[in-house]
């Protein structure tokens, strides 16, 4: 369908093998082509051929193309193969030349099918740098999947000379982290340094007694300090809060407050 009317299939003229210095590039064109990808592009030719021509209207103006075409020059050609599309109206062939680009890059990738196709290249030693995909991308697609060689459960012993001592303060930047207690206002007061919280996200414990049922032994132990005495538990959140309330700005405390009042 053209604009409404049903149209028989365009004949397309056979490949013609043209000049380089023939062939004229819109000016017009949108699509930008890197140095980079330039050079991928002629390394494709190279490799495999240039196997898709240049598509070009009844003057030799480039419509779709002009990254090949400049490849082309790259590599020294004298000439490339080129169809003509004399079908188009001027709108049309405007149209087309977004279109050739935008419509390919709507598309996307069964990544494990993908991966697949890229294991089977790299298994028969070619060389993937050719195909378009950046380092970082190819390093991703085709880790390998490791063992780790200690149980996931297992807690390494204490060093005799640990790096880090309770009260020590790293600073990272504009953040501070502290190895201590952090129910003590001291420490905290320590790790602020004169400053006061925006927001304090943290996670007491619920009381909850949760034993899990899954495979971590840990957890089917049950989560320490999840099962205190009402009395204790309510005292060690009191403690809490009021710490929030000294170290954090109005907002927190205003917060607590309400808090407070619920319970």
């Amino acid at each position: 369908m053209v604009n409404g009317t049903a149209t028989e299939p365009m004949k397309v003229d056979a490949i013609k093998a043209l000049s380089i210095d023939a062939l004229i590039p819109y000016p017009n064109n949108a699509r930008t082509h890197s140095a980079e990808q330039v050079a991928q592009i002629a390394s494709s030719i190279k490799e495999f051929g240039f196997n898709n021509p240049i598509l070009i209207d009844t003057e030799n103006g480039v419509i779709a193309g002009h990254g090949r075409l400049e490849a082309a020059r790259q590599l020294g050609l004298e000439s490339v193969p080129t169809i003509e599309i004399a079908h188009l109206t001027e709108a049309q062939r405007k149209a087309y030349i977004l279109a050739d680009n935008q419509l390919a890059l709507n598309a996307g990738w069964n990544v494990e099918v993908l991966q697949t196709e890229l294991e089977g290249l790299q298994d028969l030693d070619f060389d993937l740098g050719l195909i378009g995909f950046d380092g970082d991308m190819l390093a991703n697609m085709l880790v390998e999947e490791t063992k780790g060689l200690t149980d996931e459960d297992a807690v390494p012993d204490v060093p005799d000379d640990p790096v880090t001592v309770e009260g020590d303060v790293w600073v990272l930047g504009n953040h501070r982290l502290m190895c201590g207690d952090s129910t003590s206002i001291d420490a905290v007061d320590k790790l602020m340094d004169g400053q006061k919280a925006d927001m304090v996200f943290t996670d007491p414990p619920y009381n909850a007694d949760y034993k899990s049922r899954g495979n971590n032994q840990l957890l089917r132990k049950g989560i320490k300090n999840d099962s205190m005495s009402d009395k204790y538990f309510m005292g060690q959140n009191k403690e809490l809060l009021s710490m929030f309330a000294v170290t954090g700005r109005t907002v927190i405390q205003d917060f607590i407050n309400i808090f407070q009042m619920l319970r």
